[in-house]
């Protein structure tokens, strides 16, 4: 019995041995963390939901065209003080502080499986909660943060009397989404940061930043507020390393691009557009990442007129898809808990699209081309990482006069070219430059019916039957599946 028991201990010891020598460990610098590969469920994901919640969302106010989540910081620095300060003062009093907010913040009608349900329906596969933003309130219960800034900083003492990072993650991850964690690095007015940023980092930011990963295990980190130092100040190699050295989740552990000042672009597992129109290629990963409105908190100032309507938001997305990238859309709930009401229905109207047309996103890669333009001009894309003109109606539906626009958009997958049009084609959909295989097959995914086509020089020329509102249900673009395309296409 005894040889048994030390054969065991020997099989045992040889077997974690071998998991020790298979396990890659990284080191503390870029070339490290940059060899490491993307994990592939995020580049099928396409689609996700950006959270965007904390004591902000009580004043839940800004004039239009600025970030509500920024009320703190509007209202404290003189060079931005005025139309904030005076509803501020107005409202609540000269002597109300932010973290006076922090009773208020109360999530009293919060339900988080009601918010997964919601995600789910709207075909998400992943979320990115702001666990702290740059005020540095934390939506679960930090040392770090109620050691600086009091027991208001906690919200399972003060307001919700809740964890909510733990209460979403459970909830969420029983409908199989992905969970992400917005963590911003710097925070305004830490005492720390504005007197010894050395000791912020090696003292509140990593040992907070090494709680929230150990406890909730995330599946994204979203970083933030990156801007005001270098990499080698934050010291991001290091945290990184430790990051995939020790998460049990690594495989899957997904990071940003925002670790230091001038980096973006330039390192992290995907690359991030705030408020742009993306990238071009999908050479890397990238995620687009805006609100529905202008502001990512929510905003009360915003009316009707400054949402994007469900039309603009899904060609939106198909747009970003069909150049290699996901698109991350945020949404910024109440205080009490409650995503408004317009928000939820433009998710379930994404969703609706998704039900139809989804495999046409998700898991797709990006085609030859992603897309093909009209006659006419085709305008000038700028892409820059930060607040580039997207206007989605200008480059689809409604172009200026004289300007291009485009009529058919396309993905791919398993041997699959999804052709996309934002218009429904009348008769006839011409494709330039496909070369079909003698037994393509093309299906319209909006009802499944098989349609004729045949070749013109060229072109690809598919037969459409006559737009039936009865049959078809699916709205705002269209989708030919064609089973057979040779990848020698242009």
């Amino acid at each position: 019995m005894r040889k048994i028991v030390c054969v065991l201990c020997f099989l045992s010891l040889l077997l974690q041995m071998q998991s020790a020598v298979g396990q890659r460990r990284y080191l503390p610098n870029w070339e490290s963390i940059d060899a490491r590969p993307t994990p592939q469920w995020f580049t099928d994901a396409k689609f996700g939901v950006f959270i965007c919640w904390g004591l902000y969302s009580v004043p839940a106010w800004t004039p239009t065209g600025k970030y509500a989540e920024w009320y703190q910081y509007w209202l404290q620095e003189k060079s931005f003080q005025g139309k904030v300060r005076d509803f501020h003062v107005r409202t609540y009093g000269k002597e109300f502080e932010f973290k006076d907010f922090a009773p208020m913040f109360k999530a009293e009608l919060w339900n988080p499986d009601e918010w997964a349900d919601l995600f789910e329906k709207a075909g998400a596969k992943y979320i990115v909660l702001t666990t702290k933003h740059h005020s540095g309130y934390t939506l679960w219960p930090s040392h770090e943060a109620e050691q600086t800034y009091g027991e208001n900083y906690n919200p399972v003492k003060v307001g919700p009397k809740r964890d909510i990072v733990r209460d979403i993650t459970s909830a969420v991850r029983q409908k199989n989404i992905k969970v992400g964690f917005y963590y911003s690095l710097y925070e305004w007015y830490h005492p720390l940061w504005q007197s010894d940023k050395q000791r912020f980092v090696e003292e509140h930011l990593f040992p907070q930043f090494k709680d929230l990963v150990t406890r909730y295990r995330p599946d994204i980190i979203w970083s933030d507020g990156e801007w005001e130092m270098g990499w080698e100040e934050w010291r991001s190699p290091e945290l990184l390393a430790w990051l995939f050295n020790n998460a049990p989740n690594e495989k899957d552990l997904v990071i940003n691009d925002r670790w230091g000042k001038g980096i973006r672009h330039k390192h992290g597992g995907f690359y991030t557009t705030e408020y742009g129109s993306g990238m071009d290629d999908d050479s890397h990963p990238w995620e687009e990442n805006r609100g529905m409105g202008f502001s990512y908190g929510y905003n009360r100032a915003e009316d009707l007129q400054d949402y994007r309507s469900a039309q603009e938001l899904i060609l939106m997305l198909i747009d970003v898809v069909s150049r290699g990238g996901n698109l991350c859309l945020d949404i910024g709930p109440s205080a009490d808990g409650k995503i408004p009401v317009i928000m939820q229905e433009r998710l379930l109207q994404i969703g609706a699209w998704l039900k139809t047309n989804g495999q046409a996103i998700y898991g797709t890669r990006m085609w030859k081309e992603p897309c093909q333009w009209s006659a006419g001009s085709i305008p000038t894309m700028t892409r820059k990482e930060y607040m580039s003109n997207f206007n989605i109606l200008e480059q689809t539906i409604a172009p200026p006069e004289g300007q291009a626009a485009k009529e058919v958009l396309f993905t791919f997958k398993n041997g699959n070219l999804y052709a996309i049009t934002p218009r429904w084609p009348e008769k006839k959909l011409r494709l330039k430059d496909i070369v079909p295989d003698r037994n393509m097959v093309v299906t319209f995914l909006g009802t499944g019916e098989k349609l004729p086509w045949e070749v013109d020089g060229n072109n690809l020329v598919i037969t459409t039957p006559e737009f039936d509102p009865n049959r078809i249900k699916s709205q705002y673009a269209y989708v030919f599946q064609l089973s057979g395309v040779e990848r020698k296409s242009k």
